[in-house]
Order: C-alpha cells, then sequence, then structure tokens
C-alpha cells in the first residue's frame, strides 16, 4: 500500500465503476505540475503510486515534481512499468528462467504456484518465420509449415509456459509482428488493476528496441536487456535517472504525396545532429492534430533511431478514435479519456503548453518523399536526389572482380524486395500506396525482373484484410509480393536464401547487389 504522503489517493469514476486514482495536482501547491511534459507526469504518477513500497521514497517524488528542465541528469528513479512485452528470440530466456526456478521449488518440496510474474507479460512470437517460399499463392503456408518444423520444441515450450503462470500469455505464430499486436490489441491506454481498483497509465518495457512505437497511442514505454526485462516481470522497478525531455513541435500538415516514412526520416535526420541519446522526446503543438494515429506510431517507432529512450505523443481525440476503432471495450476507452482529462495528460488546442528542456520545429508542409541512406537511416536521401546520390555511392561497396559481359544482373542490382518492417506495415497510408502502386504498374504491364526476390510481410492480419477488400492484394500478388508471413522476416534477417542461379551468378562475378524494404 502507498504511503501517500502528499494525499494524492483519489477516485475516479468511469466506465461505470469507481476506481483509485492518484491525483497528480496534489502538488501543485507545492510544485508546477500542470507545465510538466505528458512523459515526466506518467512517472509522476507512478512514483505516487509506489511510495513507501521500498524503492520509492517522498525526496523521489519531490525531486520528480520539481523539475529543473535546464538542468542535467542527476536524481535516480525507480520507475515500475504496468506490464512487460517481449518477442520469442528474447523473450524466450526468461520463459526458461521462470521454469527453472519452478524446478527447484519442486526440489524443495514448495509450492510451484508461488513461483509467478508479478507483473503481466506478454510474448508475440513473431522472429522465427522465414521467407523460404515466395512469389506463390501458398508461399504463406510453406513458410508456416517450415517455421514450426524449426521451432516446435520452443513452442510447445511457450505453450506450456502460458498454461502454467497465470500473468503470461502468447500470441502465436503467425500473428503479427509485436509492435503492431501491441499497438491493435494489447496496450490499454490507461491500466485498470482489478485487484486493487486502481486506474493509472498503462506503461511498459519491451525485449525489443522498437518498443516505442507503442509511445504514438499515449504509452510511456522503451526496449530494455532481457535481463532488465525479466526482473520487472518479477516485481523489481527500472533505475533511471530523471531525464531531460526535448520537445518537438509540428506545425501544419503533411503534403500530398508525402508520407509519415518520410516525416520520420526527416525528424530522425534533425535529431540525430541535435543529439538525443538518454533524452525523452515529446511531440507537442498543433500540428499533432493532422497526424493520424498510425503516423504517430511509425514516429514512435523509429526512436532508437534518434538514439532517445521515448518518443511520445500526449492522448488525445485522436488516441480515443484509434481505440475505439480498433474494438477496444467502450468501458476502456471511456476509462482511457477519463483519467487523461482528470490527471492533466489531455491534449487539445486549450492545453498549456509544457515546459521542456530544449525545443525543436518541425513545419509538416516541408516534408518531402524521401529515403533512408545506404548505411544508417539518418542520412536520410531525398528522392529526387536518389539517383545521384545511389550513382556516387555504389563504387565504394563495388568489388575488383569484373563481371562477365554476358551477365543480366549488374552492380547496384536490387535482389530482394521486401514490404515489411512494423516501422511501415503499421501504416494503412503506406501500405494502401503500396498497393495502388502495384495496381498502376500492372496496368502498364511492368513486371518484376526475374532475379529478384519479392515478399509481402505484414505486422498483422489486418493489414491483408483491408488489402483484400480494397482489391489491391491482387495486383501486389500479380507483381510477386504475395504473402509470404506474418514476422519481422527480411528486416531482422530472416530473408532466406536467395534462389540458387541468382547467387551464383553474384559469387561468381563479384557483384554488389542490395535489397529494398
Amino acid at each position: 500500500m502507498a504511503a501517500d504522503s502528499f494525499g494524492a489517493k483519489s477516485t475516479l469514476n468511469a466506465g461505470g465503476r469507481e476506481l483509485e486514482i492518484f491525483r497528480i495536482d496534489a502538488l501543485s501547491d507545492m510544485f508546477d505540475t500542470a507545465h510538466l511534459p505528458f512523459s515526466l507526469k506518467v512517472l509522476l504518477e507512478n512514483l505516487l503510486r509506489n511510495e513507501g513500497e521500498g524503492d520509492v521514497s517522498a525526496t523521489d517524488i519531490e525531486a520528480l515534481a520539481g523539475w529543473d528542465a535546464a538542468a542535467e541528469p542527476s536524481v535516480e528513479i525507480a520507475f515500475s512499468p504496468a506490464r512487460v512485452l517481449m518477442q520469442d528470440f528474447t523473450g524466450v530466456p526468461s520463459v526458461v528462467d521462470l521454469a527453472a526456478m519452478r524446478d527447484a521449488v519442486i526440489e524443495l518440496g514448495g509450492d510451484t504456484a508461488a513461483i509467478e510474474p508479478l507483473v503481466p507479460a506478454e510474448l508475440v512470437i513473431d522472429h522465427s518465420v522465414q521467407v523460404d517460399s515466395f512469389g506463390e499463392a501458398d508461399s504463406f503456408a510453406i513458410n508456416a509449415q517450415r517455421e514450426f518444423e524449426r521451432n516446435g520444441e520452443r513452442y510447445k515450450f511457450l505453450r506450456w509456459g502460458q498454461q502454467a503462470f497465470e500473468q503470461f500469455r502468447v500470441v502465436p505464430p503467425d500473428t503479427g509482428i509485436v509492435h503492431q499486436v501491441n499497438l491493435e490489441y494489447l496496450a490499454r491506454g490507461v491500466f485498470v488493476d482489478d485487484k486493487r481498483g486502481q486506474a493509472y497509465p498503462d506503461t511498459l518495457v519491451g525485449t525489443d528496441s522498437h518498443t516505442t512505437m507503442i509511445n504514438g497511442l499515449g504509452v510511456l514505454g522503451w526496449g530494455v536487456g532481457g535481463i532488465e526485462a525479466e526482473a520487472a516481470m518479477l516485481g523489481q522497478p527500472v533505475s533511471m535517472l530523471i531525464p531531460r525531455v526535448l520537445g518537438v513541435r509540428l506545425d501544419g500538415a503533411l503534403p500530398e504525396g508525402a508520407t509519415a516514412t518520410d516525416l520520420v526520416l526527416t525528424v530522425t535526420e534533425l535529431l540525430r545532429e541535435r543529439g538525443v541519446v538518454g533524452q525523452f522526446v515529446e511531440f507537442y503543438g498543433p500540428g499533432i492534430s493532422q497526424l493520424p494515429l498510425a503516423d504517430r506510431a511509425t514516429i514512435g517507432n523509429m526512436s532508437p533511431e534518434f538514439g532517445s529512450t521515448c518518443a511520445i505523443f500526449p492522448i488525445d481525440a485522436e488516441t480515443i478514435r484509434y481505440l475505439r476503432f480498433t474494438g477496444r471495450p467502450d468501458d476502456q476507452v471511456e476509462i482511457v479519456e477519463a483519467y487523461a482529462r482528470e490527471q492533466g495528460m489531455w491534449h487539445d488546442a486549450e492545453s498549456a503548453e509544457p515546459v521542456f528542456s530544449e525545443t525543436l520545429s518541425i513545419d509538416l508542409s516541408n516534408v518531402v518523399p524521401s529515403i533512408a541512406g545506404p548505411r544508417r537511416p539518418q542520412d536520410r536521401v531525398p528522392l529526387t536526389d536518389a539517383k545521384a546520390r545511389y550513382r556516387a555511392e555504389l563504387p565504394s561497396f563495388e568489388s575488383e572482380i569484373v563481371p562477365a559481359e554476358d551477365v543480366a544482373i549488374e552492380n547496384g542490382a536490387v535482389v530482394i524486395a521486401a514490404i515489411t518492417s512494423c516501422t511501415n506495415t503499421s501504416n494503412p497510408s503506406v501500405m494502401i500506396a503500396a498497393g495502388l502502386l502495384a495496381s498502376k504498374a500492372r496496368a502498364r504491364g511492368l513486371a518484376v525482373k526475374p532475379w529478384v526476390k519479392t515478399s509481402l510481410a505484414p505486422g498483422s492480419k489486418v493489414v491483408t484484410d483491408y488489402l483484400d477488400r480494397a482489391g489491391l492484394q491482387e495486383d501486389l500478388d500479380a507483381l510477386g509480393f504475395n504473402l509470404v508471413g506474418y514476422g519481422c522476416t527480411t528486416c531482422i534477417g530472416n530473408s532466406g536464401p536467395l534462389p540458387e542461379d541468382v547467387a551464383a551468378t553474384v559469387r561468381m562475378n563479384g557483384l554488389t547487389v542490395c535489397s529494398v524494404l
């Protein structure tokens, strides 16, 4: 039970029930909590709720409530996430450790039920599918079958874990990419603890760097190592310094032809130049209302590429629209909005502008179509400069072998073209654009070169649904972009081998080839 030194404990009536909350404005007589950044308000509530439970003191709360925006981080606090998110590569060791602890308890004659995650843990299987088959109507089924053949023992173990532990659940393979599943299904916005009758911000740590995608929904979270995630799962708070917060003001709206991917590459370029390692990045300003939730998620997803700990948007009307659109229960959506308004975490045109450590302004109307540079995502290349920049870069990659004159594949040829990644496939506007491009190409009789390995691996089955309903999957199939699986695939190196004749030609002629995602 919280010590509640500041009298923050209160109640909120929403969603047809009365819930206990810890009010941030209980500190307003002593500190200017109204102008704290949204992200720090989330941390402040976390400390208020966990005061007196061994890791949080009244002094910690006062240090955060009286945050000095200009100061360098020096005060350490204990952050207790509401849940832990894992994927199958980095998450399995945590479940193995829990199983080992249960074995030890059995040997000691104890009750295995004593070994249980203290914080809800969710694991999404998305890192194991590989693109063995492509360009065929049954590629998805073939790849899924091979995935189960390779990983059967691991999957049986994870199914056991879900049955053995009350607070551990698994999203099965061939369902989606962890971050998109989190966005569309797992995230709560506001977490409701039914046992304690409490409501508090949904927060998390995840065993994947792109956990920050959920920041687009106003959920604070970031990626950590497997040991840290396991410790959090067992109730150990995450030790951190109170961070500096860079405010990024957004104005205007994206012009026609520019996508969230273009925007996030622009943001990455600017923030890498500014230097935001170890900082929180928070977006504010009138331009927020012009960005749909999917675009915000794209920006949050790339926080590791900026170097920031998180890249978060506040809760607003668009957040609520998205929660309803994705089928969250009405009472849950009502709680999210009521809680955000009650705690001063709601953003609209009348919201007080937060105080930040530094600020940066971006006019969305100036964003242009771009691609990521050949080495680093911050090396943004405007699409208009792509050909010249590509030709300038290519010689630095070429080998000394002179290709035979009759080889169809040239240096710089694309041999893998993959529509995948949690960054891109979570955004309907980007995926619809890909489908429309396929439709136009097909109408003009264009075809993919025979040496290109094509694939489509969406972040969730929702993507397949709207591509089918829009009549665009047929066009993608015609160009060889058949569904190969629901998972990370090529983005994490699971592209599978090139066809042997293509691979042999590349090896024998010392060709420098590339992939496009």
